[in-house]
């Protein structure tokens, strides 16, 4: 076993370890950066990056399903095999990271793969070899696909994201345990190329995280497409069987068959296998607790999903930033986590920021609500047909600013960035009411939104 001196040591290699291991070898530091999987993370190899591919192609599907009463006839026939394709050739270098790790090492990194596991402060071992860190560790390992103790769920193929991603091949059919973000996006991703997806969700209704009245909208939009969903129940019991694929039986007994199964149904953490108990660190936690510069303790940081404050990439590279100044000695300025942003790319996107109605509420807040419906501007009039949507705000009565937004419509995420402004600056409403708004773009829905706020 062989002792290595390094300043900073990162477990974990996702955007977020890389931003940080990348930042600070700049800096002059020297840096280890430990990944046991692949450089990148989650986001370019089976998430973000490949599964936007995937629904920018069932989007365009979509779309000339959409001429008829605007431009005359027109029809598509579905191939998933230019997608695989593109997926593996722009996104993914076919799950091969030379080029991320040339990445990091270029920035003045060293590269060691393997799985790390903390001993003591500021001590990492690593294919039995010790490396020890003169300013402390940074935990950036990311998450993996939560598959739920479902009776006969482990014994069966079962796809998780990494499964729907890779395949070459689409089935005739698929059940989808989960009706999240991801689960929600990649059902009716695949629903458009032919596949006839069933959705399993265990709370009462479609994306539970978001407004009652995106989860609204997503359920009229996934009737209309063909897309089954039950709701407020989950599986009970799942069974496969090589000529007939897999069963999902539910709580009332109702029997879903499908050639396929995508388990959707959040993420999970492996603090245990990272040793932390070595620091004084409960295995058990899920996420480690992080600060305003996101340390955990002195010597230690965590970043990106791990820090538990939202799983997704965005975040994850801010946390970086904050991460790599507290490091270096920089004063920095907290993250404002009241104006977290999040964009759910179905169709209609779902586009939220800061708190939801209910969250307002809840924390005593005085509310005001405003709520536009998208067909009722005069873009979304214009859009016609995949106009589905609203705008809704969240104003805190008392300091006449917004605490929370969503914007549900064909380019949601996109008017979600000036709501987010909004929220993050508390922009008086009186200030967003004297804007000039341009004519007529979905961001005008906004003002009209602000018309009706009393």
């Amino acid at each position: 076993m062989a002792e290595h001196q390094t300043d900073v040591i990162i477990i974990g290699l996702g955007p977020a370890g890389e931003s940080v291991g990348g930042q600070l070898g700049e800096a002059g530091l020297s840096v280890v950066g430990i990944e046991a999987a692949l450089v990148g993370g989650e986001c370019p190899y089976w998430g973000c990056i490949p599964s936007k591919m995937m629904i920018r192609a069932a989007n365009a599907l979509a779309e000339v399903g959409r001429v008829e009463g605007l431009a005359g006839t027109a029809s598509a026939t579905p191939d998933w095999g230019p997608v695989a394709q593109r997926i593996r050739e722009q996104a993914t270098d076919t799950w091969d990271d030379t080029v991320a790790v040339d990445r990091f090492v270029g920035k003045g990194g060293t590269f060691v793969r393997g799985r790390g596991v903390i001993t003591g402060k500021n001590t990492v071992e690593v294919n039995g070899d010790t490396y020890v860190a003169s300013k402390g560790i940074v935990v950036a390992t990311g998450t993996l696909a939560a598959v739920p103790p479902i009776p006969g769920l482990a014994d069966t193929p079962y796809w998780t994201n990494h499964g729907i991603v890779e395949t070459e091949t689409l089935p005739e059919s698929m059940i989808v345990l989960g009706a999240g973000a991801i689960g929600a996006e990649l059902g009716q991703a695949v629903s458009r190329f032919g596949v006839k997806v069933s959705m399993i969700e265990g709370a009462d209704r479609l994306m539970p995280n978001a407004e009652p009245e995106a989860s609204e909208v997503l359920a009229e939009v996934f009737n209309a497409e063909g897309i089954d969903t039950y709701v407020g129940q989950f599986a009970a019991s799942v069974s496969y069987d090589e000529a007939t694929g897999f069963t999902a039986t539910l709580q009332d007994g109702t029997e879903v068959v499908a050639e396929k199964l995508l388990v959707a149904t959040g993420r999970q953490t492996f603090l245990a296998d990272l040793g932390v108990a070595s620091i004084g660190i409960d295995p058990a936690s899920k996420f480690l607790d992080v600060d305003e510069n996101m340390a955990v303790q002195d010597g230690l940081w965590a970043v990106g999903d791990i820090a538990g404050e939202g799983m997704f990439t965005h975040l994850g590279l801010r946390q970086a930033n904050v991460a790599v100044d507290n490091i270096l000695g920089r004063e920095t300025k907290p993250l404002n986590m009241d104006a977290l942003s999040a964009v759910t790319f179905t169709d209609p996107e779902i586009g939220q920021v800061g708190m939801t109605e209910a969250q307002a509420r809840e924390a005593g807040i005085a509310v005001a609500i405003a709520n536009k419906i998208v067909g009722h501007t005069a873009r979304g009039w214009l859009h016609a047909n995949g106009n589905e949507g609203f705008i809704k705000l969240i104003v805190d009565t008392d300091r006449n600013v917004l605490v929370g937004a969503t914007s549900v419509g064909p380019h949601g995420g996109e008017v979600l960035a000036f709501l987010s402004l909004a929220v993050h600056s508390a922009i008086p409403i009186d200030e967003l009411r004297h804007m000039i708004f341009a004519y007529p773009t979905f961001h005008m829905g906004i003002e009209d939104a602000l018309k009706e706020l009393n």
